[in-house]
């Protein structure tokens, strides 16, 4: 890789600013985090792809475009200052669309609507700390671990034996979505703010969802990975992919559909002539993704959502419905036996954790460093007969392997204060504190099959939201007041009310900042 000492310093700056933009507790510190992460993105963007200022202005079009691309960058920091509230909703928006892009001699699959309307929101930030004397800090329980793991991913940079993949790392996923954690979480949220997160939610999944049932029906295939072509060619049966790649990214958007209806249901903050359509239309466009991993991540989602609202007989009947699921899935596994059997019904699972465990076992301190585990997987003996690409899926094993065993602690702390957070973000708003608690179950559980858990835009907005909920969201009901009834209901997503409540009083507005841990 060219530049590899710009790559190196940027890597380590973007650390250092990550963390302060995490950890901020004045306006200066804030600005000087952004500032700084800015600076990062751009050496590690031009140690990646040298030529790319010349391509932006090699042609009067490009420049033109240029020019059109930062006006509409101010255009929508000038409405995001006006109303920050919104930001959110318009980052929730885009998040799951991608587009693709040329990065020098190849082509990526890259989030650039997200990257587009997350500068305009760091802008919108930036000038709001200009202006105002303070800006609610992010709860230390949630910036703590976060800044720690950033700040270890981006060091980790300075050791790494695949320096291309590492800056891929950094510049693409753990840098600006730092940056989007910061934005949401020192945004105050509104009340409609919260109806319409989920309301958009919904939307988006639902149009997934009716695409795929529409591929379904008539076998057509619009973004599919070569593999997925193939394996429909030859199977029989088609599994689609809506409008991603990979039949298990668009199963995992819907099972964050999924989840919010069920969580909404639970708590009745929907009507059910609402949320039982699309709960099939979500659970039927699910199906024709043959996702294993999504399956079981939204079984386990489920069960947790059940167990947090449901009553002693929905919870009896959940763990014992999930005890004969674990039963059958066992004898299923033994059944089949081991070898190429069990390599099948894991999807080549176990051959890939066995050419990732090396790497961490040779390197069990700090790690081969970001990015670089498929890399030394491949340098393995056998590796490269195992199992070509050699990329693991298992999300902590990759941790283990690339920022070694103090990079599995602090990802360990990470997921702690996470479910932390969102307890005491559910203790304030139940709606909302539900739909993270099986949100993050899904994104968890679908990273020990899948991975790239770090590399997902919502594993960063959920610990946003909790830190938002923790800070801006009203305390506790009142006493006397049934949480689950008069105060959920003022607290509702979509319209509907609580078994018996009355009518939602006036908000009075969010309480002052909680900044404690």
């Amino acid at each position: 890789m060219d530049h590899e000492a710009l790559a190196h310093a940027a890597a380590v700056v973007g650390a250092f600013g990550a963390a302060a933009t995490l950890l901020a507790r004045e306006r200066l510190a804030l600005l000087g985090g952004l500032v700084t992460l800015v600076a990062a993105e751009a050496g590690l963007g031009y140690a990646s792809v040298p030529d790319a200022p010349e391509r932006l202005t090699d042609s009067t079009v490009r420049i033109g475009a240029l020019g059109v691309a930062i006006l509409l960058w101010a255009g929508v920091a000038a409405l995001f200052v006006r109303y920050p509230a919104a930001a959110p909703v318009a980052l929730l928006v885009v998040a799951p669309f991608r587009l693709t892009v040329g990065l020098g001699s190849q082509e990526a699959f890259l989030l650039l609507p997200l990257y587009g309307v997350l500068a305009a929101a760091a802008g919108a930030l930036a000038y709001r700390a200009i202006r105002d004397r303070e800006l609610p800090p992010i709860p230390l329980l949630v910036a703590g671990p976060t800044a720690a793991l950033v700040f270890l991913a981006g060091v980790s940079h300075l050791w790494a034996h695949d320096l291309r993949e590492g800056t891929i790392e950094l510049l693409f996923f753990y840098f600006p979505f730092t940056a989007l954690l910061v934005v949401v979480a020192r945004t105050a949220l509104e009340e409609w703010t919260w109806r319409a997160l989920a309301a958009a939610l919904l939307a988006i999944t639902s149009f997934f969802a009716a695409i795929g049932v529409y591929q379904a029906w008539s076998h057509t295939e619009i973004l599919a990975k070569q593999d997925v072509q193939l394996a429909n060619a030859h199977e029989s049966f088609f599994r689609v992919t809506s409008l991603f790649q990979d039949p298990s990214v668009y199963g995992w958007h819907l099972v964050l559909g999924l989840v919010l209806i069920v969580s909404l249901l639970w708590l009745v903050l929907i009507r059910p002539a609402v949320g039982l359509p699309l709960l099939v239309l979500l659970s039927v466009g699910l199906y024709f993704s043959y996702s294993q991993t999504s399956f079981v991540s939204l079984s386990a989602a489920v069960i947790v959502v059940t167990l947090i609202a449901g009553d002693r007989l929905s919870r009896w009947v959940v763990c014992g419905l999930a005890g004969v699921l674990a039963i059958a899935a066992g004898v299923l596994v033994l059944a089949v036996g081991g070898g190429d059997s069990a390599r099948e019904v894991t999807s080549d699972r176990i051959p890939l954790a066995r050419v990732t465990w090396p790497v961490y076992a040779n390197h069990p301190v700090a790690g081969v460093g970001i990015g670089s585990q498929p890399l030394m997987s491949r340098r393995e003996e056998d590796a490269r007969r195992q199992k070509s690409k050699n990329v693991s899926h298992t999300t902590p094993l990759t941790v283990a392997a690339e920022l070694g065993t103090v990079g599995l602690l602090v990802y360990l702390a990470f997921l702690a204060a996470m479910g932390r957070a969102i307890l005491l973000a559910w203790k304030r708003h139940r709606g909302l504190g539900l739909t993270l608690a099986g949100a993050l179950t899904a994104l968890v559980v679908q990273s020990l099959f899948y991975g790239g858990f770090f590399e997902d835009p919502f594993v960063w907005g959920i610990a946003a939201l909790a830190a938002a909920g923790m800070t801006f969201v009203r305390g506790p009901a009142p006493t006397g007041v049934r949480p689950g009834r008069a105060w959920s209901a003022r607290s509702g997503f979509l319209p509907g009310r609580s078994r018996g409540a009355p009518a939602p009083e006036s908000p009075t507005g969010p309480t002052p900042p909680n900044q404690s841990s």
